[in-house]
């Protein structure tokens, strides 16, 4: 194994739910990292993260920022609330990596990014499909043009949650803290590698259901139409009722070729002319290492965190770009405002920019 002779940077971890012990496993496998810190209102499950690697336990952000053990705070709270402590981190001087959505509007997703910019700290957000190795070969064969124009780019994210996913939260399923359903918190997965892939989405159509949750405020259901600026069209299903959870898939296509996503590995992938490439690619050697949670959220691998982590690591020394900075994360918050705002006026709805 390679060591480093740096210091570790100090990372902290706000919030105690069950993906907090996804950041805190996920830490614990980054060579350049260290966790220092965790601070949730629950102190007794913030004292089981921080077991191991024997960090230290705070109960409020500012005990936490006036420690100051920490270069950078992973941020695990429920979605309606991550500017709350991410605005306070930016302007303590922290670095923040921040759980999807970046935050649960636009509005907010805005003033973080401006924090950011004032106090000129890396704010970067998770998304750990993002991180394998077969989204960045798809990406490289699209910026290589090998795809032609673009035609269709479609997911679906047809995943199932039990009444219990809702019943012992306080948040989930509510439009002020999970801000909204099956599409903001799980389908923002697929979200954000259709406009990665596909490029800026300019109009989004939308219906939406709630059909096997009783009792929740949001859908649990929603399908999507969407077009991108260049022409191409596309499809979106965010589901968490579809039983027994199916994996997420992403499909490409152009005029001179396709690709298939499933999760980290590539199902399908031919093309009008053929690369010598091709076939290693077919055989899927590096895939399965980043999955899980299509029926259960305790099920999510940590290695498609860890991706991330290291790189947010290596961002702050100055050593790469790799982030999902905080314009690309809140690009999939515009898309599903949009059609969280058609589900409800039976419109196409045009999709804000950022900038």
């Amino acid at each position: 194994m390679e060591h480093s002779t740096k210091a570790p940077l100090r990372l902290a971890i706000i919030g105690s739910g069950n993906i907090a012990a996804v950041h805190a496993v996920a830490i614990g496998q980054v060579l350049d990292a260290k966790l220092t810190a965790v601070c949730a209102r629950n102190v007794t499950k913030a004292a089981e993260l921080a077991a191991e690697a024997g960090a230290q336990v705070f109960s409020t952000l500012e005990e936490l920022l006036a420690a100051n053990i920490a270069d950078g705070v992973l941020i695990a709270t429920p979605s309606g609330a991550h500017a709350e402590a991410a605005l306070p981190a930016l302007d303590a001087g922290l670095h923040v990596l921040c759980e999807k959505p970046l935050e649960i509007n636009l509005e907010r997703v805005r003033t973080m990014i401006a924090t950011a910019e004032r106090n000129n700290r890396i704010l970067a957000g998770f998304f750990p499909l993002r991180g394998s190795m077969a989204a960045s070969t798809i990406r490289a064969a699209l910026d290589a043009g090998r795809f032609g124009r673009l035609t269709f780019v479609s997911a679906r994210v047809k995943w199932w949650r039990d009444a219990t996913y809702y019943a012992d939260s306080n948040w989930r399923g509510t439009w002020a803290l999970d801000g909204g359903g099956a599409l903001i918190n799980q389908g923002i997965h697929a979200v954000d590698l259709l406009q990665w892939f596909g490029g800026e989405v300019v109009e989004v159509g939308a219906r939406a259901a709630t059909l096997a949750h009783e009792g929740i405020e949001v859908e649990d259901t929603l399908a999507a139409s969407l077009r991108f600026s260049h022409g191409g069209l596309g499809t979106l299903a965010a589901a968490t009722s579809c039983y027994p959870g199916l994996d997420v898939i992403l499909e490409v296509s152009g005029d001179n070729g396709t690709a298939i996503l499933r999760n980290d590995r590539i199902e399908f992938w031919q093309f009008r002319e053929e690369f010598s490439e091709d076939v290693a690619i077919r055989k899927n050697e590096t895939a399965g290492a980043i999955g899980g949670g299509s029926s259960d959220p305790r099920a999510i691998s940590p290695e498609g965190h860890r991706r991330q982590i290291e790189d947010f690591c290596k961002a702050i020394r100055g050593e790469n770009h790799h982030v999902i900075d905080g314009r690309a994360a809140g690009r999939a918050v515009a898309i599903i405002e949009a059609a969280y705002r058609s589900s409800q006026s039976g419109k196409f709805e045009l999709v804000e920019k950022l900038s």
